[in-house]
């Protein structure tokens, strides 16, 4: 579900969000879980208990990261290696993060609504939760 502006509608943010949340507990993580709209504001946020703090940060730069460049945080990360073409991109923008957990969310029509960034654990289980907030924004549109 998009806006008339095709961002990520506040009910999507929420659909996403819980999804990660049931994800998260199903895998006995504590999660912190960002959705961002089309331009890279946060729409929605939710801090599990007991997720760390410094996550809270990192949730939100791994959803901005996914808007900014149009794909995963971790093909950012593969491309932002030294000698790779975006060597030092994390230190652009006030900051990016480059490793998994951030997913540009798509609308039906393949346009950029939003994306969603997730931190607190691993990064394969970043990466896990933030593909269970995309399937159930998937299954909206």
């Amino acid at each position: 579900m998009t806006t008339v502006t095709g961002d990520i509608s506040r009910v999507a943010a929420e659909a996403a969000i819980q999804a990660a949340v049931k994800k998260s507990e199903e895998l006995g993580l504590k999660m912190n879980i960002a959705v961002v709209d089309n331009g890279a504001n946060l729409v929605g946020f939710l801090r599990m208990d007991g997720a760390w703090l410094g996550s809270v940060d990192i949730a939100m730069k791994k959803a901005k990261t996914a808007i900014f460049f149009q794909m995963n945080t971790e093909v950012v990360g593969s491309l932002s290696q030294p000698g790779g073409d975006l060597y030092n991109i994390e230190h652009s923008n006030q900051g990016l993060i480059t490793f998994p957990g951030g997913i540009p969310l798509l609308g039906s029509n393949g346009a950029l609504a939003g994306g969603v960034g997730v931190s607190g654990s691993s990064v394969v289980n970043d990466k896990i939760v933030a593909e269970a907030a995309l399937e159930a924004f998937k299954n909206l549109v």
